[in-house]
């Protein structure tokens, strides 16, 4: 338990402005399948050196997301449940696979509809929220201690600097996105680099945040564009994951019955 310990004492350090305290919970259900999405406060995780609740070494500018579930944790070296985080202030998402639980609870699976705890809360706030601005259960976590900030989710330092291009904690999007339908892709790069995610079918397109190795990532459609040569294919395929940006397909392994349509 001892990353778990960490990972809260991370966010029990980290002290939020009084200015956040109003922003309201959102849930939202985009079209494709039904995935949730919410906004939540997102927290960096630092850590390095350390081991996270599946059992993977914590590098630097590492690429990996942590819920407050074990039920939202995906195994080490896999990436079943991934979400993407998406930052409103500057354009950029990330999509990273699952690989830690925190921040502050470990049985608050906020995404359900069933929660393993909290049940009365509504679906998409954390409790850390709820005990942070509402004061739920007298402001305190599952385990008694004083919530100091509302963090829904942790992210890896280099998600969190390069890819969101974060320099503090902040109001995040996250969709969650094992609870919806549709293609999906498993991003390889085969040394534990980061995909980088572009705005145009172009290796030189504007950046637009990244994707890890292992991360689960939502193809909607394929289009042409500059021919990239990867660890799984050499092709001038790219897959559109979100409104506006785009990650090559040389990197991506289709998941089973997968069949991406053109755009």
């Amino acid at each position: 338990m001892r990353p778990r310990l960490l990972v809260s004492l991370i966010a029990a350090l980290t002290i939020v402005p009084a200015t956040l305290v109003a922003t309201p919970a959102v849930a939202l259900a985009p079209p494709g399948g039904g995935t949730l999405t919410a906004k939540v406060f997102a927290t960096r995780e630092g850590l390095v050196g350390w081991k996270t609740a599946n059992g993977h070494k914590i590098t630097k500018r590492d690429w990996f997301a942590a819920l407050p579930s074990w039920r939202g944790l995906s195994d080490r070296g896999e990436g079943d449940k991934s979400v993407r985080v998406c930052h409103d202030g500057n354009d950029r998402c990330v999509f990273l696979p699952v690989w830690d639980v925190g921040p502050w609870n470990t049985k608050d699976d906020y995404w359900d509809d069933d929660r393993h705890m909290w049940e009365k809360l509504p679906r998409g706030k954390p409790q850390a929220q709820a005990a942070y601005q509402d004061d739920h259960n007298d402001g305190e976590d599952e385990f008694g201690r004083e919530v100091l900030n509302p963090a829904g989710i942790d992210i890896a330092d280099g998600a969190f600097w390069d890819g969101l291009d974060l320099d503090d904690n902040d109001w995040v999007h996250v969709t969650f996105l094992w609870t919806g339908e549709g293609d999906r892709g498993v991003v390889d790069t085969d040394d534990g680099e980061w995909l980088r995610v572009r705005s145009a079918p172009k290796v030189k397109a504007a950046l637009r945040g990244g994707a890890g190795e292992y991360a689960q990532v939502p193809i909607r459609c394929q289009v042409k564009g500059d021919k990239v040569k990867g660890t799984v294919r050499t092709t001038d395929l790219w897959n559109r994951v979100g409104d506006g940006i785009y990650l090559s397909h040389a990197y991506v392994r289709l998941l089973d019955g997968a069949k991406p349509r053109k755009c």
